[in-house]
């Protein structure tokens, strides 16, 4: 599509907007894709195409589009109380009111939220509350964060650097220092001829070598996805979490799970804390929150934590603008009631998931399918050239790239972590619409095939 053939608000994207994970001189050429509305799982665009959300948004439109319910929820809030800020001995209804909801659905020793903007700042307000603990347990010097390679805890500079993609460590000069990483649990790719539950423990071993090459009295906290979402949906072995668990027994270090994604619902579970039985000190939360009608997230701060903050801490200075902004709460707490009376977390552990991860097997049988795998509501597929080798079909990981291209043409979007399709698609999705999804996914393998001739 040449400038001339762009429409008049592609062009005016390109002059004005400054597109996040973009390159913007390539995608001013092409132009970008203008949503225009959106209904239950589908997106719509300026064009008049249909598209399935397989992707929920980015992970976070839980409850679907088009639920009036928050919109009047919002309407009713911003009417009453439209903004006001927590500083100062300040609070507000919503805020008090979705602090309490989100406690008596967190894990038993998790009592206290603290509110942010997005799951970026909630993975900066870990950092430095981690800091801050044992700056008050008389042990300044355990400032070290262990996180893992290939992991996502936000854009921000702690979340980046907290995070282990190193495409994004070339910009900045991140990671910043305090941050280490070890390797992840990624079967597929670094497992080798090892069994699953045998490189699982292999995985999780590196956590207790990296804390003893750092010092146990120099590392604060361990942080981890449950399952690693922008990564590729890399769910672990059966035997890692229990590995993990089992190491940060031994020594005196918090645990950080972070749950931005996996949090409300996603694995059929409130949390995917209780999915794995994990007993985390922090857990940053956002995205399903409000099922992204509204920016909000928070970090739910275990006991042990948020005693010692208060008791020994004085002020904590720390907070934003907009930390539990009215408006955003009472749409998350609205969601959160929803999801309730609605059913749907126990419908995904029990109906949608299983129907979806079932379905899903269906193309591990493809030519082009190393590994089909998945939990919940997030599964990924690997693209090899050869499945006995784990080959790729290209040396660079280029064919996710062409795979999410006909997706798109296909009406379906997966997004495409190298050579892994992922997709993590509303909780209401239905069985037909699932069916469909499916349907869509198959077409696109062969096409994907197809272009490589590799059918």
């Amino acid at each position: 599509m040449s400038n001339n053939e762009q429409s008049a608000l592609q062009q005016k994207n390109n002059a004005h907007h400054f597109n996040p994970f973009s390159d913007n001189k390539a995608l001013a050429a092409e132009g970008p894709r203008v949503v225009t509305h959106a209904e239950g799982v589908y997106i719509y665009d300026d064009q008049g195409n249909k598209f399935l959300d397989a992707m929920a948004g980015l992970w976070c439109v839980n409850l679907g589009y088009g639920r009036k319910e928050l919109v009047e929820a919002a309407s009713k809030q911003m009417t009453e109380l439209p903004y006001y800020n927590l500083f100062f001995k300040t609070t507000t209804t919503p805020a008090i009111e979705l602090a309490s909801k989100i406690a008596s659905l967190a894990p038993a020793h998790m009592n206290r939220v603290f509110f942010t903007g997005s799951g970026s700042e909630s993975n900066d307000t870990v950092f430095r509350m981690v800091r801050r603990f044992w700056d008050l347990e008389g042990k300044p010097n355990k400032k070290q964060f262990i996180s893992r390679e290939n992991a996502y805890h936000g854009s921000t500079v702690v979340g980046a650097s907290l995070g282990g993609m190193g495409y994004m460590h070339e910009q900045g000069d991140l990671p910043i220092e305090g941050v280490s990483h070890i390797a992840q649990p990624y079967w597929f790719e670094k497992g080798g001829d090892l069994t699953k539950e045998a490189f699982g423990i292999q995985a999780a071993q590196a956590l207790e070598a990296k804390i003893l090459e750092l010092g146990e009295d120099n590392v604060g906290a361990f942080i981890a996805e449950p399952f690693q979402g922008a990564g590729g949906v890399i769910t672990p072995p059966d035997s890692y979490w229990p590995e993990i668990k089992s190491i940060l027994a031994k020594y005196d270090i918090l645990l950080v799970v972070d749950e931005v994604i996996s949090g409300f619902g996603r694995t059929g579970e409130w949390f995917a804390s209780q999915y794995y039985d994990l007993k985390p000190d922090l857990i940053p939360i956002a995205k399903g929150l409000s099922s992204g009608y509204l920016p909000i997230g928070g970090v739910i701060v275990g006991d042990r934590v948020s005693e010692t903050l208060i008791e020994k801490g004085g002020d904590f200075n720390h907070g934003f603008t907009y930390s539990g902004h009215p408006v955003a709460a009472a749409v998350a707490l609205k969601n959160i009631e929803l999801l309730e009376s609605e059913g749907v977390v126990t419908r995904v552990k029990n109906d949608i998931s299983p129907y979806l991860q079932k379905r899903w097997q269906e193309l591990a049988a493809h030519p082009i399918v190393g590994e089909a795998r998945g939990l919940g509501m997030v599964a990924a597929v690997e693209l090899v050239r050869n499945v006995e080798t784990r080959e790729r079909i290209e040396p660079e990981c280029r064919a996710g790239t062409v795979c999410r291209d006909y997706s798109l043409d296909n009406g379906l979007i997966m997004r495409a972590c190298g050579d892994t399709m992922i997709i993590s698609p509303p909780l209401v999705i239905t069985h037909k619409e699932v069916d469909e999804l499916i349907e869509k996914a198959k077409l696109t393998l062969d096409q994907t095939a197809k272009h490589y001739g590799l059918m």
